[in-house]
């Protein structure tokens, strides 16, 4: 019993923080604001019609079905272990991408700050050393890692709102923006189907949205998750969006669009020079502050994977005891934690890394750096979820007489609406981001890219060739 009270060590606060932690990433936030002015109009449309749809609809799922499983375990109650084991596969795959997007963001980053060219054993070094630091801390507990969760947070909300304060600054100081809005126009979105303002963005803000359902991972260690769960995704999701809209509205202030449209880690350094000349900091200082900055950004990038790795890993060992993934994923360590797939996800993360490094040796043009590492992990992520929504119908429907502590407020139109609209939203996401304006040019632009998701595809429907489709009891 003792042993038991030990593990209730995350509290509402610590919920709440952790929720902001998983759906607040700064490196989403750079190319997030290359959209542009439109990007208002979409965080608001998305933030109606995806992202609260989606914080409910996951803390009704959560509650009335707790388990390790999380979103593998709804989409195998409502439609079998084979639609199961392909979330599976998605919803793990973006992450060892992820870390291996995260580690070349960290080069890129020191490369900026200390203006030197990193070299192919540097580079490989250092990538190497990220990915298993946060392999490691991968096998702890989230209760055991929530400092370094919560501190990780607390960095990213004080340099995503100290960017915003430096841009709206720079408007009060110079008295001129870079990148005016004249008229209410200026704030539309694009719908031609144009490669750098239209529709194919809207899957990076759907990104940003993602994560909630981690949270009902944490069950075991929450004091009372029936209660807390729904009340640290609606309060953190609200933060999180105010987290994401402030520093894109900073960069869009005092940034002419130029440099805008270039907003990845890869420019990082370029950017923040940039935000702290505008508002007139000392070129003396500047060095320093763009140090003590890329510092606190490399820091986030392993909180991220603190805060995401533990329901990451419980659906896969999950999926594994249930013979949709290799049951390698399914072995734990003394503290219960899948461990097995944490080392998993550093070998693979790391034979990406290196796989990206020959790959930029052979020709730079291949692009096999941030960016697709990056758009590869999001491609995959969203994939995993477009099941779920179609689930929370099915499962509303035919266990109806199910408990359900927090449930959804609406009536059956209502209901399907907003399970509906999401759906639909994450299917044009993915298609968007893959294909873009459908045009030679985006699409041959695009190929290391197309050829990541067919590859994901294929490996993904031999693993769920392998599953035996039985009747599920719910």
């Amino acid at each position: 019993m003792e042993g038991q009270e030990k593990k209730k060590k995350f509290k509402l606060i610590d919920a709440i923080l952790g929720t902001v932690c998983l759906t607040l990433v700064c490196e989403s936030v750079m190319p997030t604001a290359a959209i542009g002015n439109t990007q208002y109009f979409w965080w608001i449309f998305l933030l109606i019609c995806f992202c609260l749809p989606y914080g409910m609809i996951t803390a009704e799922l959560g509650t009335t079905y707790p388990s390790e499983g999380g979103m593998y375990d709804w989409v195998k109650r409502a439609f079998g272990p084979k639609w199961a084991g392909r979330v599976a596969w998605n919803y793990w795959i973006n992450f060892p991408l992820w870390i291996a997007s995260l580690a070349v963001a960290v080069t890129d980053i020191i490369a900026g700050m200390f203006n030197i060219e990193l070299n192919v054993l540097a580079l490989l070094a250092i990538q190497l050393l990220y990915v298993w630091i946060v392999t490691l801390l991968s096998t702890k507990r989230i209760g055991e890692s929530k400092y370094i969760v919560n501190l990780g947070t607390a960095i990213k909300v004080f340099l995503l709102l100290g960017i915003g304060l430096l841009g709206v600054y720079a408007v009060v100081k110079t008295g001129s923006t870079a990148n005016p809005i004249t008229s209410f126009k200026d704030l539309l979105p694009d719908l031609s189907l144009n490669i750098d303002t239209g529709l194919p963005f809207i899957s990076i803000i759907l990104f940003n949205f993602m994560g909630f359902e981690v949270v009902g991972t944490w069950t075991e260690d929450m004091e009372n998750p029936k209660k807390d769960i729904p009340k640290a995704l609606i309060i953190g999701g609200l933060l999180m969006a105010v987290f994401y809209i402030l520093p894109a509205t900073g960069f869009n202030i005092a940034l002419s669009p130029d440099v805008v449209a270039k907003m990845d880690p890869e420019n990082v350094v370029e950017v923040l020079t940039n935000l702290f000349t505008a508002v007139g900091i000392s070129s003396v200082i500047i060095p320093g502050l763009v140090v003590a900055a890329g510092i606190m950004f490399i820091y986030t990038f392993i909180a991220n994977i603190a805060s995401w790795s533990f329901g990451v890993n419980e659906v896969a060992k999950y999926a594994a005891e249930d013979g949709s993934m290799p049951k390698t994923f399914a072995k734990t360590n003394k503290e219960g934690v899948p461990a097995s797939a944490a080392i998993i996800n550093g070998v693979v993360a790391s034979i990406i890394v290196i796989i990206g490094i020959i790959a930029n040796m052979i020709s730079e043009d291949i692009g096999a750096g941030f960016s697709l590492f990056f758009c590869l992990s999001w491609i995959t992520l969203l994939v995993g979820y477009i099941p779920m929504f179609l689930a929370f119908l099915k499962l509303r429907k035919e266990d109806a007489n199910a408990e359900r502590p927090y449930k959804m407020p609406g009536g059956p139109v209502m209901i399907k609406i907003a399970a509906i609209v999401p759906f639909v939203i994450l299917i044009a996401g993915v298609i968007f981001t893959i294909f873009g304006d459908f045009s030679i040019e985006y699409l041959q632009e695009n190929i290391p890219l197309i050829a990541g998701v067919v590859l994901s595809f294929i490996i993904e429907e031999i693993l769920v060739a392998r599953i035996k489709n039985k009747k599920v009891e719910n």
